[in-house]
């Protein structure tokens, strides 16, 4: 279960915590699981990473939440330890997945909670499935992104994508970069955890497990995704939140105020939360209380 540090004046802050590690079938896959245990009478928060990322990046927001709420993290196919087939690196074949998953785990209704490329994939999946969704979580994504807006988010995360495929004689050698990133500010053990668990031991060092030809893949697949199309379709309460501030600079936010405005004009039961400070990144690594006491609030309502 996740455990809490108390801090000066009686503040609580989150202590990292080692889920419980299983496998599910997914569709002609096996999908790795991570599971923070909570409360039986809790609907479980069921949790979809972003492009390069995979299940320990739910940490920081796993700890704020159990024990109290259970929470079930995937790799995504290609990703940390699930299986990784040559092709099908999209939202469609996602959502295939993530329905076998939720079948194998015996899970007839979650809150389905997703970042970034995550965060696309869960609004499809609920309007595709609004039976097994109980509320749906947006974490800064869902909104439309125009060709430039696009083509300045891949720019910004070409230093993550670089890393893929590439060797490094040490973790450390591996990190150092991304330690320097702006965008990953301050270091904590959460991301050292996360970026641990995505390294294999090749001959001559460390890798990622994740493949840059299959992200390549995922990434064309992605910028045709046309998000707006599912805004009506969504049955259940919603909630987003919104990082004000983009990766690099200005012109590479994730989820546009006019995008975001869009979306509260056209999915019904919504609500927002500017999580004042951050990042695309931060949103999801940083320390947050606001952003914590908002998906409680909403699991609560």
């Amino acid at each position: 279960m996740a455990a809490f540090v108390w801090g000066q004046k009686g503040s609580k802050r989150e202590a990292m915590t080692e889920p419980i590690m299983k496998r599910a079938k997914g569709d002609g896959v096996d999908i790795q699981l991570a599971l923070w245990e909570g409360e039986e009478e809790r609907d479980t928060v069921f949790c979809i990473h972003g492009l390069t990322a995979n299940c320990r990046s739910w940490d920081r927001i796993a700890a704020a939440l159990a024990p109290d709420y259970p929470v079930l993290a995937m790799d995504l196919r290609g990703r940390g330890l699930s299986d990784k087939p040559p092709k099908g690196y999209s939202v469609a074949q996602h959502m295939r997945d993530i329905a076998c998953v939720l079948e194998d785990q015996e899970l007839q209704q979650v809150t389905l909670m997703g970042h970034s490329l995550g965060a696309f994939t869960s609004l499809a999946f609920a309007a595709r499935y609004p039976r097994l969704i109980k509320k749906l979580i947006l974490v800064d994504a869902g909104g439309r992104l125009t060709k430039i807006q696009w083509d300045n988010i891949e720019m910004a995360i070409k230093p993550s994508l670089a890393r893929l495929g590439q060797t490094f004689p040490s973790f450390d050698d591996y990190t150092e970069p991304l330690k320097q990133a702006p965008f990953l500010q301050p270091w904590t053990t959460f991301l050292d955890t996360y970026f641990r668990y995505e390294m294999e031991e090749v001959e001559g060092g460390l890798r990622s497990r994740t493949e840059g030809a299959h992200m390549l893949e995922e990434i064309s697949n992605i910028r045709q995704f046309d998000a707006p199309s599912f805004y009506s379709k969504i049955e259940c309460p919603v909630l987003i939140l919104r990082a004000p501030h983009g990766i690099l600079s200005d012109d590479d936010i994730v989820l546009s105020e006019e995008a975001v405005e869009k979306m509260l004009q056209e999915i019904s039961h919504v609500r927002r939360l500017d999580c004042e400070g951050t990042n695309h990144y931060s949103i999801l690594f940083g320390a947050h209380r606001e952003r914590d006491q908002a998906i409680r609030s909403f699991l609560d309502t």
